[in-house]
């Protein structure tokens, strides 16, 4: 019997899955349209336009699914598994854009919208390569599709779909509560949105990381559309603004990436070779090595079987990382990757179809491709540009390979083991090509294509090096450096910033619409610099000065505790823990820093930070850092422990912890959180005279309690033996929130066993807090935002160059 359900609005799932279905048909129609008019002059004339109208089918569709599903999470429409499962009530309401693409669904449907917008900007402004590039990212588009489809053929489901009803989902199909007509009632709240995920960079950096992800089909159409039209080497002009803006797109999502870990997870850095960091930078290697060889072939018409291969590796690895990300096979290894929701064959066959059509298009033009030069001087600039691309090439492999160490075993039933010391790995093989690159940035530019005169080069160098050189072993004294990697790697990435910005002055005369390469070397440079200085100087500063072992968890070296309005020293501060407070699911703790006045003696305040932990029932308690931003350092600081017992069990005021057994004989001293308890003596029930022999019935332990204001309190608990059975009853003093229960006494050794149990709300708030200062981190962040702005410059300027050549031609 078909069961009426009450306060569900299904018209939504109607109308969503409408759009699932024709952005998913529209883009093959657009896809069909597109390439079957790529060589046939006669059928563009009447393809090209309709597919054309079925691409702004296809990006209305798109963005129909976008914004229905932003509309369902705003109004918590339960009843659709995905918003059940993504959000809640609780959320904070700007964060409902991350909840859309925190799950699988929703982040393919961004990378959808990013691509269908790029296919339309093409469509405006490239209209002679419109056909094959778009008509390749509509066959892109297709299978992204087929991931929102959720539909069985053949009894296998192809993708999954985001307007799925809770009560259709596997998960909850078969729970009673589902057969009721009214369970949305039920349904109190959603699961919510990830803890970690709730930060403002988690609203930014996932778009602009898939933007990144997005514009690498460009390059890899424009390739494909080339050998597709025969035009071997026409394609490379036009295409390569759009590889520089790729750079720069998917450079920016990763240091937005960055600068999310450091500012939320507490790990304590900005970069921790995890397989998910390490699954998007390799793309952007491969890009920045394919823009290189882009500038050689523009420029002198060399490396051209090079400019395919990494044109199309860039794509290839970005839909390699897809997989590794989604399939599930990184659970173990990735803190941050997604779990399997049953598409890794779709996956695999969306990476495989793409990997065979681009080697079978590169075989039937084989011929035709002029293969590389070996004629190339060593004093020219293209040589060097070509050992930089190699050079990236050589990371880019060695990252792949330890982070597809998973996929290694699992396709050949190997048990190779991933390193131990993830960040010590990749760091000893990635240092040395670091060294490289910036020694590359800063002699490259100072070659002239073709030939150079080697002297002339380094007459322009020597001011350059000079000054590097000097600033260098400055720096490594003040610094302290003591290993020849940290040194050399500080030298070429100083000598990279005073080379680039000797050119820039010097030979561009300072003109910024030249300047792009030379500025986005100096980030480059900054990084580098401000990630060695950043990592290899910084330094804890929270030791615990206790006499107390923390555990192992907490070591006494890295972790200090302190105790509500206590005081201790850290570093060069005074440190004091002032209380905390609940606002939503964040507690908020006060730490309240201070500087000592060596005059007068008092302590002046000089910061206050609020580390917080996120409260998350689901998916366990978050921390989350604070940190105070000086222009030569940041303290960064984080609570590793904190008893959070009474936000999350409920603790009741009147509630008594776990009684503690204590072995006493008379004069014996102990201690509670709030007094001292001495037993002064023990006597006869009910006689008032001290002890002598224990064969009576009954026995009462005198014991004088004196608490913090030095005020003493008395409290007799007594110790029965009736009718041969021992009996004790708990005894209470209000005043300090302590019970007491006699349970025992030996004749023998004249001691008794006393069990004293506090009130949960006696306890001492306290918090284990870690801090740590990153000396010079801005010069991290300062080179973050002088790469971005020399890519966008050498972006742009690409851009007006090929108006201006299609203006002309």
């Amino acid at each position: 019997m078909e069961i009426k359900y009450i306060g569900e609005q299904l018209i939504w799932g109607y109308i969503g899955n409408g759009f699932i279905f024709t952005a998913f048909i529209s883009a093959i129609y657009a896809a069909v349209l597109y390439l079957a008019s790529v060589r046939n002059v006669e059928k563009a004339q009447w393809a090209t336009p309709l597919a054309r109208k079925f691409l702004y089918l296809h990006s209305i569709s798109c963005f129909g699914i976008f914004f229905l599903l932003l509309y369902l999470i705003f109004n918590h429409r339960f009843e659709y598994y995905y918003v059940w499962q993504h959000s809640n009530m609780a959320m904070p309401m700007y964060y409902i854009l991350a909840c859309i693409w925190e799950g699988q669904e929703g982040s393919f449907l961004l990378w959808m919208l990013w691509h269908s917008l790029i296919a339309l900007f093409i469509s405006r402004r490239n209209r002679h390569w419109e056909s094959p590039v778009v008509g390749t990212i509509m066959m892109v588009q297709v299978i992204l599709g087929s991931m929102l489809l959720g539909v069985y053929i053949f009894g296998y489901k192809l993708g999954s779909n985001p307007f799925t009803l809770l009560r259709d989902n596997d998960q909850f199909a078969n729970l009673p509560f589902i057969k009721m007509p009214d369970y949305l009632s039920r349904i109190a709240d959603g699961r919510g949105l990830n803890p970690l995920l709730q930060n403002y960079w988690m609203v930014i950096h996932p778009p602009t990381l898939f933007l990144g992800f997005a514009s690498t089909v460009v390059p890899f159409a424009f390739a494909l559309g080339g050998l597709m039209r025969k035009n071997i080497t026409e394609w490379i002009k036009p295409a390569l603004p759009y590889a520089f803006f790729s750079i720069m797109t998917l450079g920016a999502g990763i240091l937005m990436g960055a600068a999310w870990a450091y500012e939320a997870l507490s790990f304590g850095g900005f970069w921790a070779w995890d397989p998910v960091e390490n699954a998007s930078l390799v793309p952007w290697l491969v890009m920045v090595g394919a823009g290189h060889v882009m500038l050689v072939f523009n420029k002198r018409g060399r490396a051209l079987l090079s400019t395919y291969i990494l044109c199309i590796l860039s794509f290839l690895l970005v839909l390699y990382s897809t997989f590794l990300t989604r399939s599930g096979i990184l659970g173990e290894t990735s803190v941050h990757a997604f779990t399997d929701l049953g598409m890794s064959g779709q996956l695999i066959f969306y990476m495989l179809f793409f990997v065979v059509l681009a080697i079978v298009m590169l075989a039937i033009n084989w011929k035709k491709i002029p293969k590389e030069n070996s004629d190339d001087s060593i004093t020219s600039r293209e040589f060097w540009m070509f050992i930089g691309m190699l050079v990236l090439c050589i990371s880019a492999i060695q990252i792949t390979f330890t982070t597809s160490i998973p996929v290694i075993n699992k396709i050949f039933g190997s048990n190779l083991a991933p390193p131990v010391e993830v960040k010590e790995h990749f760091n000893s093989w990635q240092m040395p090509i670091a060294m490289i690159i910036a020694l590359l940035m800063a002699v490259g530019q100072f070659f002239k294509y073709k030939e150079s005169n080697p002297k002339e080069v380094f007459k322009k160098l020597l001011l350059s090096l000079t000054i590097s050189l000097i600033l260098a072993v400055v720096l490594i004294l003040l610094l302290k450096f003591n290993s020849i990697h940290y040194m050399i790697l500080l030298f070429t990435a100083v000598f990279a910033i005073i080379a680039n910005f000797d050119y820039f002055i010097r030979v561009l005369k300072g003109k910024f619409s030249f300047s792009g390469a030379s500025i986005a070397h100096i980030g480059f440079a900054f990084i580098l610099l401000g990630t060695l200085i950043s990592n290899a100087n910084s330094r804890i500063i929270s030791k615990n000065r206790l006499n107390i072992d923390l555990g192992k968890d907490f070591p006494n070296n890295e972790n200090i505790m302190l105790a509500k309005g206590d005081t201790l020293q850290m570093g060069k501060y005074f440190v004091t823990y002032s209380g905390r407070e609940k606002k939503g699911h964040n507690i908020y703790f006060d730490v309240e820093y201070y500087k000592l006045n060596n005059k007068t003696g008092e302590l002046k305040k000089a910061f206050s930070l609020k580390p917080i932990i996120q409260l998350n029932e689901r998916m366990g308690n978050s921390p989350e850092p604070a940190t105070k931003w000086f222009p030569d350092k940041d303290i960064y600081t984080h609570v590793t422990y904190a008893n959070l017992d009474e936000y999350t069990k409920n603790v009741s005021m009147d509630e008594y912890d776990t009684p503690t057994e204590h072995e006493m004989a008379v004069g014996d001293t102990l201690a509670t959180s709030n007094s001292l308890v001495v037993l002064e003596k023990l006597v006869k029930d009910n006689t008032g005279v001290e002890v002598e022999s224990f064969d009576s019935f009954g026995v009462t332990a005198l014991l004088e309690v004196t608490d913090v204001n030095k005020k003493k309190h008395t409290i007799t608990p007594q110790f029965l033996i009736k009718d041969r059975m021992a009996v004790s009853k708990n005894y209470f003093l209000d005043e300090l929130g302590l019970k007491f229960r006699f349970t025992s006494i030996s004749p023998e050794s004249g001691k008794i066993k006393l069990e004293i149990a506090e009130k949960k709300a006696n306890k001492k708030d306290f918090i284990i807090m870690k801090a740590i200062i990153f000396p010079h981190i801005n010069l991290l962040w300062i080179g973050c935002i002088l790469m971005l702005t020399g890519t966008w410059i050498v972006s742009v300027k690409r851009f007006k160059e090929y108006v201006r050549y299609t203006d002309k031609g």
